[in-house]
């Protein structure tokens, strides 16, 4: 199916006194477009403007890029902002500004505003610009990942197939696995872990799709792979290339996917039983993951949990163990970010990001994680639609009831109104058509009077028919021949005249 994508970007560059480059085209304000074609293959093209006003700061602005520190000019400067999703507004410092620390040219806020060093003329400050805008908004890579079912698999970076596909829902689990209860008693306090680091996040994410979250304790689950005894560091390992095998034995265990609608996300925290302490996962090149962790594209992420050994060999079994729920909570929420594609590309060492703290996300990473399912939605629909197309084609006497026309006319509609928003860089009108888009198109194709099975094609009908009717047929035939020889018979007979 073909699709025809225009991205538009809104960007505000916003000059502070003393930071307007002498070479400027024509006096300010004014505006400047910018286009970019994104290859994706012969059938999908995607188009990027970013459409931008050069600006003089009003005096509100002025007054907040006073502030002390790049921080507190950022909360100040949100106030002032377009707050719609997908716009970018850009602050242009003077070079000497201490707002920036020594040896930084660009800070990215936690809002949806950037702080760049003036320095060099507007060819320099263009080029700057540009790569903070593809940042903040999105990369080829980005649009690429989302389009992955259309690309070509050379052209493809090796992160594309790691985010999860854009869905309407998600299902998180947290599990905790202990092998070994008779040696180890462990506590974790879940409830209170996921109200206060993973709901911000996930209250943040609540634009991008409906999440659920629950959470279960396996006692007696082992993992797949017996690790290897060190004699050095007296541990266990887990080396990288038997990673892999650790999940499906696992998998068997959480039983949480069998039943759901979405996609679940599974974070998995292990506790080794004692025969198997302490356990390290080792990396390629054989060093200790620091986190002691590892993560599994589409899937989740494991975390192993030593437990010190007692003091005295005495000491009475089960061990009670208190889970550090931070260091847990905060390497289960990077995975997740990673699931979501919302791990950086490698910036230049000037870049400075803002953390977004306790919210997990800042809002143009969410506005990124907008652009990328939006157009992967429109793509879906496109591809959806013409698999409907292709089946009502193949089956000349299929029934389409007036409920399944009228999604598909939805989904239509819907579909384009959000490529025509995303072309005029309303991104959120542009996500919500798409998501409608997607839930009509999927209600069209899982129609169950649309089942592939309820049609049979002819040569079906006759081979199942013949064998019911020739038994019944045989005598009829030869009853019809018979009539037809007497009738004959008797037009020869001459009439008899008296």
């Amino acid at each position: 199916a073909s699709a025809q994508f225009q991205l538009a970007v809104p960007v505000a560059v916003v000059f502070a006194p003393r930071s307007v480059p002498g070479d400027l085209p024509r006096p300010l304000p004014f505006r400047d477009v910018q286009e970019m074609e994104i290859p994706v293959n012969l059938r999908t093209t995607v188009t990027t403007r970013y459409e931008t006003i050069y600006r003089s700061a009003t005096a509100q602005e002025e007054a907040a890029l006073e502030a002390a520190t790049a921080r507190e000019a950022d909360a100040a400067l949100h106030l002032l902002q377009d707050a719609s999703l997908g716009s970018l507004t850009m602050y242009v410092v003077p070079e000497t500004s201490s707002l920036l620390p020594q040896g930084i040219s660009v800070y990215v806020g936690k809002h949806r505003s950037a702080l760049v060093r003036a320095g060099g003329g507007l060819a320099a400050l263009r080029a700057r610009l540009q790569q903070l805008t593809q940042v903040m908004s999105f990369t080829v890579n980005s649009i690429t990942a989302a389009l992955s079912d259309r690309v070509p698999d050379g052209q493809l970076g090796p992160d594309a197939r790691r985010h999860l596909k854009s869905s309407l829902g998600y299902e998180i689990t947290f599990s905790l696995l202990n092998p070994d209860p008779k040696s180890h008693a462990v506590d974790w306090d879940i409830e209170n872990a996921v109200n206060r680091y993973v709901r911000p996040v996930l209250d943040k994410l609540s634009l991008v799709a409906n999440f659920s979250v629950d959470s279960q304790i396996l006692y007696y689950a082992v993992l797949g792979v017996t690790p290897r005894f060190d004699k050095e560091s007296s541990s266990f390992l887990l080396s990288a290339h038997s990673l892999p095998h650790v999940i499906n034995p696992v998998e068997a265990r959480l039983g949480s996917s069998a039943a759901s609608l979405y996609p679940v996300l599974n974070f998995l925290l292990y506790v080794p039983e004692r025969s198997h302490s302490p356990l390290y996962i080792q990396d390629k090149d054989g060093a200790p993951v620091s986190t002691n962790a590892f993560h599994s594209p589409r899937w989740g992420g494991i975390m192993v949990y030593n437990v010190e050994a007692p003091a005295s060999p005495q000491a009475s079994l089960p061990l009670h163990v208190d889970v550090d729920m931070v260091r847990v909570m905060e390497v289960f929420l990077a995975q997740l970010r990673l699931l979501f594609g919302l791990s950086l590309e490698e910036l230049p060492p000037e870049f400075l990001l803002e953390s977004p703290g306790n919210d997990g996300l800042a809002d143009w990473e969410l506005d990124c994680l907008l652009w990328a399912h939006t157009v992967e939605n429109i793509a879906t629909v496109s591809t959806t639609l013409t698999s409907l197309a292709q089946l009502l084609d193949k089956i000349g006497n299929i029934v389409i009831k007036d409920d399944v026309a009228s999604e598909v006319y939805r989904a239509v509609a819907s579909a384009q109104s959000a490529v025509a928003e995303l072309a005029v860089g309303h991104l959120h009108a542009a996500f919500q058509a798409s998501k409608e888009a997607v839930t009509s198109s999927e209600r069209a194709f899982f129609d169950p009077s649309l089942l592939h099975l309820l049609y049979f094609p002819d040569d079906q009908k006759f081979a199942i028919y013949i064998p019911l009717f020739l038994p019944m047929a045989v005598p009829i035939l030869l009853s019809l021949a018979k009539i037809v020889r007497e009738t004959r018979q008797r037009k020869k007979e001459p009439t008899k005249v008296d």
